[in-house]
């Protein structure tokens, strides 16, 4: 028999509901599978993984505009016209902020001395590394930088790659919280979304907020209420309202002071202590899972 390589994508309406750790204990628990972080603007799977980085490099995430000193007569026209302000000048030279500039390039259409050009801004970056559980690919978008989207869709197409390279059964993609650019981006085209909330109004308003996105993309939904037993009431409230919608809560899982301990060590919850009682519930989830997201396929 041979298996596809499936794509299960974690995220969550908000951060802080414990998505990255499920994420690193399915890694555990899993074989032959390639991870994929894509929470690119706070990445932190990689802070309990602890991979070894194998190679980096950089990622363009756009133009932005640089004057050129010497051609540069000082009329002042970009500064006037720049409407973000990205033009300054020191010593009575004009510069351009990297940081404010967004490369519209009015500044290089305006210049009657052809002093500014557009370069690639190579301020974003790219890892390949290895953990523990096997291969990590992740990213870290720069200091006020966008485009975090396209970042995260590179990653994903690497991730692809290497499940091909390695033979892999399923990608595992720890995907940022909300329902921005880099969310929607690591959405598309999955196999399955695990969406990670909590016993809080706050954590209910914004999963159906991320419920309504994935729905955009036909991709398949599940819910996991982690921390449960914090609330019981809104815990039965939010799957009384997911069963109104036909979304399956594929699991519970218990508040644990000894997840906060296994995050400070290192390491995911199942190497920490195997004999917690938490590890039961995440692993039943686990295979609840590729019971009904992994397909296997005869030759």
């Amino acid at each position: 028999m041979e298996r596809d390589t499936t794509e299960i994508a974690i995220l969550s309406g908000k951060g802080g509901t414990g998505k990255t750790s499920i994420t690193a204990a399915f890694a555990a628990m899993a074989k032959d599978i390639v991870l994929a972080d894509c929470d690119v603007d706070a990445a932190d799977l990689h802070l309990i993984l602890q991979p070894v980085i194998l190679y980096e490099e950089s990622y363009a995430s756009g133009v932005k505009a640089a004057i050129n000193p010497d051609q540069c007569t000082g009329c002042g026209l970009c500064m006037d016209l720049c409407r973000f302000d990205a033009v300054e000048r020191i010593n009575g030279q004009y510069a351009i902020d990297k940081f404010a500039c967004e490369g519209c390039g009015l500044c290089i259409m305006v210049c009657p001395e052809n002093a500014i050009k557009s370069t690639l801004y190579q301020n974003n970056r790219l890892y390949f590394s290895q953990c523990r559980f096997g291969p990590l690919i992740y990213g870290k978008v720069g200091i006020a930088e966008e485009n975090s989207g396209r970042l995260v869709a590179r990653i994903r197409e690497e991730a692809k790659k290497k499940a091909r390279e390695v033979q892999a059964n399923v990608i595992l993609v720890d995907g940022p919280p909300g329902i921005g650019c880099p969310a929607i981006s690591s959405v598309t085209g999955s196999d399955a979304v695990i969406a990670v909330t909590e016993p809080t109004k706050s954590g209910w308003h914004d999963l159906l907020r991320l419920i309504e996105m994935i729905k955009r993309f036909h991709s398949r939904i599940y819910v996991i209420v982690n921390k449960y037993d914090l609330n019981k009431k809104i815990t039965k409230e939010i799957e009384e309202g997911l069963k109104e919608r036909k979304i399956p809560v594929i699991g519970q899982i218990p508040y644990d002071e000894q997840v906060i301990h296994a995050l400070i060590a290192g390491k995911s919850i199942p190497e920490y202590r195997k004999e917690l009682s938490i590890n039961h519930n995440l692993r039943t989830i686990w295979n609840k899972l590729l019971k009904k997201i992994v397909p296997v396929k005869l030759n």
